[in-house]
């Protein structure tokens, strides 16, 4: 196994809530480690940017709205194979169809409001933590 760090935010409808220290415990209970931590509002054009994969896709107007509703935390994870683990610990992007026990199925709300983001690749992580973290912010 490889150390690694990853991407993580937890979304909007979980700040909301106040479930930000569950989410947070369910990742550390994983074995994920948080190395940089910070809570923001994302703007327009960051959300814009950020998802701007999506942006010819009919959901993206609905999820630069949702992403800017409300304060989100962002951070960088860190542990062996971390992209996988985190990925695990969330479960399927449709809450529907997440394991029990995951982030998702125990706090989502339906396939948007999902309570977390976390980076699908190594390629995705190294871009998704520059977008929102220098080098002087992850300690690590």
């Amino acid at each position: 196994m490889a150390l690694e760090r990853t991407f993580s935010i937890i979304k909007p409808d979980a700040t909301r809530r106040n479930l930000t220290g569950k989410v947070l415990g369910a990742l550390e209970a994983a074995g994920l480690r948080v190395v940089a931590q910070k809570r923001i509002r994302l703007t327009k054009q960051q959300a814009e940017e950020f998802y701007g994969v999506h942006k010819e896709r009919p959901f993206f107007a609905g999820l630069v709205t949702f992403m800017t509703s409300g304060p989100v935390v962002v951070q960088v994870l860190e542990a062996d194979d971390a992209i996988a683990l985190n990925r695990k610990t969330m479960g399927a992007t449709d809450p529907k169809k997440a394991d029990a026990g995951t982030v998702r199925a125990l706090y989502a709300e339906d396939i948007e409001a999902n309570s977390v983001h976390g980076s699908d690749s190594p390629e995705a992580a190294k871009q998704e933590i520059a977008f929102f973290f220098s080098d002087a912010e992850i300690v690590g």
